[in-house]
């Protein structure tokens, strides 16, 4: 099984905003540069999931990791992804998908978040 991960985020038309998905898949090909691994967008942006899955299941990959970059869980993560990923499913069969919690779920992020914050103290 050829695995993939996809970082999914909301958009923004700010090219700015994308800099920090960028960063997190530029450290996730560097710590493990045979797995796969993009961005994708809700709305705002591009490439949008299904562009992005389309292009991994066409290149070979059978289980794909998503995992929302969503500090806060919404309707987006709640709703609007899950959604999505069942469609996906659906479209393509012979793919395995993996729909994590966002990370703002996340109790390791959740601290950093707080040593940060503890930081300007």
């Amino acid at each position: 099984m050829t695995k993939a991960i996809i970082l999914f985020a909301h958009g923004s038309r700010d090219p700015l905003w994308h800099k920090p998905m960028e960063a997190v898949a530029a450290r996730i090909a560097a710590q493990a540069p045979d797995t796969p691994v993009a961005c994708a967008y809700l709305e705002l942006s591009t490439p949008d999931l299904s562009t992005v899955v389309d292009q991994l299941a066409g290149s070979g990959i059978t289980a794909i990791s998503i995992v929302p970059m969503f500090l806060g869980v919404g309707r987006h993560a709640r709703e609007d992804l899950p959604m999505l990923v069942n469609g996906l499913r659906f479209q393509y069969p012979s793919v395995t998908f993996t729909l994590n919690p966002a990370v703002g779920e996340n109790a390791k992020l959740v601290q950093l978040l707080a040593d940060i914050a503890l930081e300007g103290l």
